[in-house]
């Protein structure tokens, strides 16, 4: 009876899926703060449900030969890191891509599992995991230099078609996007290096999608697990969508799921139509 339901579900999405298609896609994109974690909290409910057309992860903390499930209708790209139980991108898609590209070029950040592009006929998506620069911004070199290059690498996808980037960037753009800014001026996530390095992307024509439609709204995606902090709404707007310019008249929407849990981050969704 449990199949049969399943099978149902299933269906009915790839029946919604396939009538939004003409008028939109949806994509998705979460840390998980753990993948096999996630799962005992509703991930696997909350994935069929949303039904998205391509949906991201960062921060899988898993090696695909340990992963239990399988999502039918999908196929899986899974970027690991060397070191078990850390970092970790994945990409959900229920179109299999022109190409797939691990890390920079195909090499850059692979050992620690940060970047995956998938390419299609009119568009790159590419998925990050973008490196914290660590208390005391330990990691800062390693993440300015990080920055650089994926920026330069952003652009050259860009010159051959666009580009859909989502992830975990690990910054908090403007004093809007957390609770406290005074207070974390030079704390990882909010030094004035790191958010001068999203604003030079931004600057080489990419859009910031929530901030873009919402340019007042107050709304965070990830929250300490420490002082409560999610109950007061103590947050940080860390996790994104940015597209390259020439999709700015193709933004429909964008939501940041407060309301699910499941990681010390909440997903959030995009809406692009004619794609």
């Amino acid at each position: 009876m449990l199949r049969i339901k399943k099978n149902i579900i299933l269906c009915y999405n790839l029946f919604v899926s396939t009538e939004r298609q003409s008028e939109y896609m949806k994509f998705v994109t979460w840390n998980v703060n753990g993948l096999r974690a996630a799962r005992k909290k509703g991930f696997d409910e909350f994935f069929v449900n949303t039904d998205a057309d391509i949906f991201a992860i960062q921060e899988t903390k898993m090696q695909e030969e340990q992963k239990e499930h399988d999502f039918p209708g999908y196929h899986e790209y899974w970027n690991c890191a060397k070191k078990k139980g850390y970092s970790g991108t994945l990409i959900y898609t229920k179109k299999q891509p022109l190409n797939v590209v691990f890390g920079i070029d195909g090499n850059g950040y692979n050992d620690e599992g940060r970047i995956i592009a998938l390419e299609y006929e009119k568009f790159y998506f590419v998925n990050v995991y973008v490196p914290n620069a660590q208390p005391e911004l330990a990691r800062l070199e390693y993440r300015m230099e990080f920055e650089d290059n994926f920026r330069d690498y952003l652009n050259r996808l860009k010159q051959k078609k666009s580009v859909i980037l989502c992830g975990d960037l690990n910054v908090a753009h403007k004093e809007i996007d957390l609770k406290n800014p005074k207070a974390n001026e030079k704390n990882p996530g909010f030094s004035i290096e790191e958010r001068t390095k999203f604003q030079e992307l931004l600057d080489t024509g990419f859009i910031d999608t929530y901030r873009y439609l919402y340019p007042d709204t107050v709304k965070y995606t990830w929250w300490s697990y420490r002082f409560n902090a999610r109950a007061n709404n103590s947050g940080w707007r860390i996790d994104y969508f940015v597209v390259s310019e020439d999709l700015k008249s193709k933004i429909k929407d964008v939501r940041l799921l407060n309301d699910i849990f499941g990681s010390d981050h909440c997903p959030v969704e995009i809406d692009l139509t004619d794609l």
